[in-house]
């Protein structure tokens, strides 16, 4: 008896039929009669006895047991020397078609096994920035798909390299990306911006109907906590990082003040609510607090099994009155400050002291403060802060001379275009964010700056810093290109009406930046001999790299194009 080892290691018993059918899929006729050759010749039977003795002489040759790729091996070798060469040409295709498809198969359910044998997530996935606590069958089947998500999103980029720079060698992005920079969650779902800061006034509209939701605008304190869950989600659903919502707090005031009255903080001990469960007008705020802050950080389907990334803003009075003081909510009132900064300080107590009952990883909070003429504009506020710190309390601050220059929600600084909230940017500011992020790796660009040009060699670095500069801006100019795909690839994703939370107005894809990443900067310096302190020689090393990428983000900045610069880990 003849038998075939399958590609499992099974054994069956050998069925010609079966390769009578499989040819004839690829000639377009089951019926072997009209079997017809490229050259047209109908030699049908003459192909089928060619096949039969081919496959026989095979298991001769085998005694009588052969694997399923050998005797395809003999079918197409059999179809070409008869001219059919057409049909050959399909079979092989067909072949390598699912021959792919066995292999993915195979690489997924090598994936499963090791997912299965493994700890936690991220010693499972090649997502080094994923931040999955859960180990679970959602969360399993959002990481399966990350290696395919890389490489579309890299082929994306790529047709679009080289549809607008035909001259540029293309292949470079990948010699890049595999060396001396990283593309950020590449491997996170595709066509995604990175992260955003967004203003919610289209939700005080609109609700989230314009994000593809059913939920009207809020009408109440209670509404605007259920529905404002929801539009986090949704909007964190089309981002591959974080959302910020700095004007959080400012409109749970704005529905507070509408549910109690103006005066609410100073009556704050109020009861509210009676029954079982009586309540004052704090006790039921800190209700709400829990209600948005634990759902929010509740793991998500939309998230591949993780929570939001969610940020928000915690504003001294001169940043509240840049950013909000000619402020109108629909109702055509005016933002508060004394309700609002009394909300806010509620809100950064009672978050700390909720994370001494449970690990809450968001909201991750920014303080901005202003320090002029040495000292803190806002006294009040800044010794709050402190407090707040001394408590055992976490949170970024951020502190400036100038409300004009605010930090992004990649902790960025830049200037204001206009003192107003929906042209501000960052973690503290409104409609911003990064469209995406690659990221250098200055210590081995260094290295290999020195390699070409011996800088350690001939004489100090200063010497040589003309060498390092060029160097650096040859490899930015494959950056801006880079970048300048990706943004084309999300103007075709928003034109095509796919990126809603444009399309809706809660931001302006010309708002956001495409950031350049800084990594290695020490590890650069302490390459060239420079110690990592205080001293001159570390302040021009770094003046000279940030100086340098400035000058060339500030170069490449169009109408529609913006970069900016950040450290990341």
């Amino acid at each position: 008896m003849k038998q075939v080892t399958k590609r499992n290691g099974q054994k069956e018993e050998f069925n010609f039929e079966k390769i009578k059918i499989a040819v004839g899929k690829a000639i377009g006729s089951q019926d072997s009669n009209k079997w017809e050759t490229t050259t047209g010749k109908l030699i049908g039977p003459v192909l089928v006895q060619a096949l039969k003795t081919g496959v026989n002489n095979l298991f001769s040759d085998q005694d009588g047991e052969v694997s399923v790729e050998d005797i395809q091996d003999v079918v197409e070798r059999i179809m070409m020397v008869n001219e059919y060469y057409d049909a050959a040409k399909r079979y092989i295709l067909y072949r390598e078609k699912h021959s792919e498809i066995r292999n993915e198969a195979d690489r997924n359910i090598l994936f499963i096994d090791n997912y299965v044998k493994s700890d936690n997530t991220a010693n499972a996935t090649i997502d080094d920035n994923s931040n999955v606590s859960n180990h679970n069958i959602a969360v399993l089947n959002a990481e399966i798909h990350k290696e395919n998500n890389q490489q579309t999103n890299y082929r994306l980029l790529e047709n679009k390299i080289k549809e607008l720079y035909p001259e540029f060698d293309s292949k470079q992005m990948m010699r890049d990306f595999n060396s001396i920079m990283y593309l950020h969650d590449s491997s996170s779902q595709i066509g995604m911006p990175y992260c955003v800061a967004i203003t919610m006034y289209p939700f005080l509209n609109n609700g989230i109907k314009d994000l593809g939701g059913l939920s009207a605008k809020p009408n109440s304190l209670e509404s605007f906590c259920g529905i404002f869950i929801n539009m986090v989600f949704a909007i964190a659903a089309q981002y591959k990082g974080a959302v910020a919502t700095p004007s959080f707090i400012l409109a749970m005031d704005w529905f507070c003040r509408k549910e109690w009255g103006e005066d609410y903080y100073n009556r704050s001990s109020e009861q509210v609510i009676l029954g079982n469960k009586p309540r004052n007008i704090k006790q039921q705020i800190e209700q709400y607090f829990q209600q948005v802050t634990y759902s929010i950080n509740q793991p998500a389907s939309a998230r591949g099994g993780q929570s939001c990334f969610w940020n928000i803003s915690i504003f001294d009075k001169e940043f509240f009155n840049t950013m909000y003081g000619e402020f109108y909510f629909p109702d055509k009132t005016k933002a508060s400050w004394n309700s609002f900064n009394w909300l806010q300080k509620l809100y950064l107590h009672w978050l700390n002291q909720e994370r001494l009952k449970c690990v809450l990883t968001f909201p991750v909070i920014s303080v901005a403060l202003i320090y002029k003429d040495n000292k803190f504009v806002d006294e009040e506020l800044f010794k709050y802060a402190c407090k707040e710190y001394s408590e055992g309390n976490s949170f970024f601050t951020y502190i400036n001379d100038s409300p004009e220059s605010l930090s992004s929600c990649c902790r960025l600084s830049s200037k204001l275009s206009k003192p107003q909230f929906n042209f501000t940017n960052g973690q503290v500011g409104e409609m911003t964010g990064s469209k995406n992020v690659i990221t250098l790796d200055l210590n081995r660009i260094i290295q290999d700056c020195n390699r070409n040009y011996n800088i350690k060699q001939h004489g100090k670095w200063k010497d040589n810093s003309s060498f390092i500069s060029n160097y650096l801006i040859a490899i930015l100019d494959r950056v801006y290109k880079y970048q300048t795909a990706y943004n084309a690839c999300l103007t075709h994703l928003y034109d095509k009406g796919l990126l809603t939370a444009y399309n809706a107005g809660f931001i302006d894809l010309r708002k956001q930046y495409l950031t350049i990443g800084i990594n290695g900067l020490n590890q650069a310096a302490e390459f060239l001999g420079i110690k990592c302190n205080k001293n001159d020689d570390y302040k021009e090393f770094c003046n000279l790299i940030f100086t340098t990428i400035k000058e060339q983000n500030a170069l490449h900045k169009t109408k529609d194009l913006m970069f900016n610069t950040e450290f990341t880990p």
